[in-house]
């Protein structure tokens, strides 16, 4: 078999799952749209998914990672707070780390 690659995935967790790539994709997501709704739509996920996931990164983290305002002439919004871009920022690199990882380890298969 020539053809076999390793695939794998990380996330960070806490009690329950905290961290990992679709939350990654949730918040960028966020930052560019300014908005969970619109985020979600881009995702193809509910909104009340989104909303959970926020929740829970929100409820587990020592500061929110995401921000929120209702109502108002625009409507309301979301924003990425300091700690979430904090948390992006590692996340990317640890993906990146992680992707690595992978790729030299595939030159440590016996074939």
């Amino acid at each position: 078999m020539t053809n076999l690659h390793i695939n794998g995935r990380v996330w960070l967790e806490a009690q329950e799952r905290f961290f990992g790539i679709g939350r990654m994709e949730l918040l960028e997501h966020i930052q560019q749209t300014g908005s969970i709704n619109q985020a979600a739509k881009e995702m193809k996920m509910s909104y009340k998914r989104a909303w959970e996931l926020v929740q829970s990164m929100n409820c587990q983290a020592d500061a929110p990672l995401v921000s929120t305002q209702t109502g108002g002439e625009r409507g309301g919004g979301a924003s990425v707070t300091e700690e979430g871009l904090k948390y992006l920022t590692y996340y990317r690199g640890l993906q990146e780390r992680f992707q690595q990882f992978l790729a030299e380890e595939v030159n440590h298969l016996p074939i």
